[in-house]
């Protein structure tokens, strides 16, 4: 355990970033692997299949995974007032709501596929492959929540050396699973999905069996399973806000990749590797905002808006220095590390891919504020401010694939989330400027 509210603030964030770091360069290498290894032994319209699911992916899993940090903020506002009956209350109020969000989401996700399939364009001649590898997933759903319940609440205390452990064994078992499934036993696209669940399974049983017998302040008994009504509103509002937040940023992913559906599978295959290499550049930029959300809520619950107001401050210069190196990598390198996710020779992929992460890396300052600033805002409390700038991302996403690709192709996929990124900062830093609770004394 690790409390966020004594020490130097730059020293303490880093501390507890750098295996947050290190467990999301963990999960984009399986899932790296787990992309190159459906090219290598299923082809590129498998690849094209499981790419075009992404955003699908990132829609509903994404809801999921904001429920379950949004509940681990609360658990850390415990935990930062030193309350250790309310850290038991929320770690278990965390695991039933979770999985209570599950199983409707996995209802509805499965009822209601084919139709989204759809809504994304999805070529005729992929829809099959699509469907049965993404059908898996949204089926497993149980599996993610006590996965991400059982991180976000080790995190909440300051452990990120223990998720990091855990993550590690399961993109372990999926790399395996992955060969095993698709090269020994010969599966299609579901292979791959059925290697996701199974890692992640072990993985979370595991997780939660460590963590219960190694901290006893997340240990809770059954009668505090019951979640009094009080403890529910707070967990869900936190919950919904950020699972939401996640979901309308998706939404608008979706509804690009709508768009990229219709230029053809190149298009297709260029742009789900520009997205994965995106996601690792981005990478830093989650990170520092998990970094944020733990390190706000814990000083919040403590008292200590003052070490807020800093750690925003500093986590967004450190990430500034990362965006230039990024930009710098996209330049020198871009044609290669598309080749390095899809396989891929050909001319086109290639160049699409690197012309994509060329232009977007230029513009990466504003993300890095955004993500920090929203993240942040859900630690201390402010769940509208992130929503209301997500949904200009939407609104933004939308109006473009409707308005532009159709004139200027794939140009208009480029240039859409600069354009973007640049009205949705706005409001953040507004509020986060006007914020009573940030507001020196």
């Amino acid at each position: 355990m690790k409390d966020l509210t004594k020490g130097n603030d730059i020293k303490v964030i880093i501390q507890f970033a750098i295996p947050i770091f290190l467990a999301n360069v963990l999960q984009l290498t399986y899932s790296f692997v787990d992309t190159r290894m459906v090219g290598e032994f299923l082809g590129d319209h498998a690849l094209a299949a499981v790419g075009l699911t992404n955003p699908l992916n990132t829609l509903i899993v994404g809801l999921l995974t904001g429920l379950t940090n949004g509940f681990a903020v609360i658990t850390a506002r415990f935990f930062g007032a030193h309350d250790e009956n309310g850290v038991r209350r929320a770690a278990a109020a965390s695991y039933v709501l979770g999985v209570i969000c599950a199983l409707v989401l996995t209802v509805l996700s499965v009822t209601f596929l084919y139709p989204m399939l759809r809504i994304l364009n999805t070529p005729d001649n992929l829809i099959e492959d699509a469907h049965r590898y993404i059908v898996i997933i949204f089926a497993g759903m149980i599996i993610s929540v006590f996965y991400n319940v059982c991180m976000g609440i080790l995190r909440a205390i300051g452990d990120t050396v223990t998720p990091l452990i855990f993550l590690a064994l399961s993109a372990v078992l999926n790399i395996a699973g992955d060969y095993i499934c698709l090269a020994v036993l010969g599966m299609n696209v579901e292979g791959a999905a059925y290697a996701t669940l199974a890692s992640q399974m072990a993985a979370g049983i595991a997780c939660i069996i460590y963590s219960v017998k190694r901290y006893e302040c997340i240990r809770f008994t059954w009668q505090q399973c019951r979640v009094d009504s009080v403890l529910a509103r707070s967990m869900m509002s936190s919950g919904f806000s950020m699972g939401f937040m996640n979901s309308i940023v998706s939404l608008g992913t979706v509804s690009l990749q709508g768009a990229i559906n219709t230029l053809g599978d190149g298009y297709i295959v260029a742009h789900s590797a520009a997205r994965k290499i995106t996601e690792l550049f981005m990478m830093i930029f989650s990170v520092f905002g998990m970094t944020m959300a733990t390190f706000c809520g814990q000083n919040m619950g403590a008292g200590r808006a003052d070490r807020v107001r800093k750690g925003i401050w500093h986590s967004i210069l450190i990430a500034w220095v990362w965006c230039v190196i990024t930009a710098i990598a996209a330049w020198l390198a871009g044609p290669w590390f598309i080749h390095l996710v899809t396989g891929s020779s050909s001319d086109e992929v290639l160049a699409t891919g690197a012309l994509y992460l060329r232009v977007d890396t230029l513009f990466y300052f504003v993300p890095a504020v955004i993500t920090i600033i929203r993240n942040a805002m859900q630690g201390i409390g402010d769940h509208t401010t992130p929503i209301i700038s997500s949904t200009i991302e939407l609104i933004g996403k939308v109006l473009i694939a409707i308005m532009l690709v159709p004139y200027l192709r794939y140009t208009a996929i480029i240039i859409a989330e600069p354009i973007v990124w640049i009205l949705m900062v706005i409001p953040l830093i507004v509020q986060i400027l006007r914020n009573p609770a940030l507001k020196p004394e």
